[in-house]
């Protein structure tokens, strides 16, 4: 389909919505009295089902095992946007065509994780534990506006979020703080704000699109990044195979292991264990001092 026919398609669905719901929505409880709260990938879901708790009702665009990078919202997920009372998304190109629909129905209550990916390019700000507490810091704020007879309710939890996500963040720090200065050599390019936070050199081998084909070049370029760094694993994403940590991995005799950048998330997993495993995973892979 040419990018013309699909903004056509996105803009025929917005109208539909706009027909049926109103675009702009009655912000406030249903009269069930729930939220309902509209997000665009699983972190953003996490965030809202523990700051929103019984108040609210999450709906997650992307479904559990989908690809976040590859959505292409359907015209009732146009639909579901426009009816949202809150909508929480991260803007600026990872899911362009969520970005499109949002643009186009300027929804009053939206909660734009963007100020927290502020690394050119990359939008994975949740792999830092310390950016997950401010985004529940955000939504709960936007909740209280709409919810105030429950605001105080969305603020402990925000305070419950923060003390668990400061747990986690000390455990990272802790337990990584051997391997300051090692290299994290992942065949996605997803971990940087994980790399900043506990002092690693992130070399990505596929950059931030994992469905851009490694070329050649590009494998012996990491590979001659990677070859004097003393690191012992490449990491992969379960979801997308390990073609290309298995290419490098076998080119420099290192072993490789699973990293989760927790986009494509199994129904049944969770951020908080899937974080754990990523911090099992990295304490055994990384070179480290004793």
């Amino acid at each position: 389909m040419s990018r013309p026919s699909a903004l056509g398609t996105v803009a025929l669905a917005c109208c539909l919505a706009c027909g049926l719901a109103g675009c702009a929505g009655t912000a406030g409880a249903d009269d069930d009295g729930r939220v309902d709260v509209v997000v665009s990938s699983y972190p953003l879901e996490y965030v809202a089902e523990e700051i929103g708790g019984e108040h609210v009702d999450v709906a997650n665009l992307t479904p559990p095992g989908g690809d976040t990078h590859g959505l292409e919202p359907s015209p009732q997920d146009v639909a579901t946007l426009g009816e949202a009372d809150v909508v929480v998304h991260v803007t600026g190109g990872l899911q362009a065509a969520v970005d499109e629909v949002v643009e186009q129905q300027q929804p009053e209550h939206l909660v734009d994780a963007a100020p927290l990916a502020d690394l050119p390019g990359d939008p994975h700000f949740w792999l830092d534990p310390l950016r997950m507490a401010a985004l529940g810091r955000d939504l709960a704020d936007e909740l209280g506006e709409i919810d105030p007879e429950r605001a105080g309710e969305y603020a402990a939890n925000a305070d419950r979020l923060e003390e668990s996500l400061a747990a986690l963040d000390t455990r990272f720090a802790e337990e990584l703080a051997p391997c300051r200065g090692a290299t994290l050599v992942a065949s996605h390019e997803a971990f940087g704000y994980l790399a900043d936070r506990y002092g690693l050199h992130q070399v990505g081998v596929a950059g931030l699109d994992p469905h851009v084909e490694v070329s050649p070049a590009r494998l012996r370029r990491a590979a001659a990044e990677v070859r004097d760094t003393g690191a012992r694993t490449v990491f992969f994403e379960q979801a997308a195979g390990d073609d290309v940590a298995r290419a490098l991995a076998d080119e420099l005799g290192l072993a490789t292991d699973v990293l989760h950048p927790i986009e494509r998330v199994a129904e049944g997993d969770s951020y908080p264990e899937l974080m754990e495993a990523n911090l099992a995973a990295l304490r055994a892979g990384l070179a480290c001092a004793a």
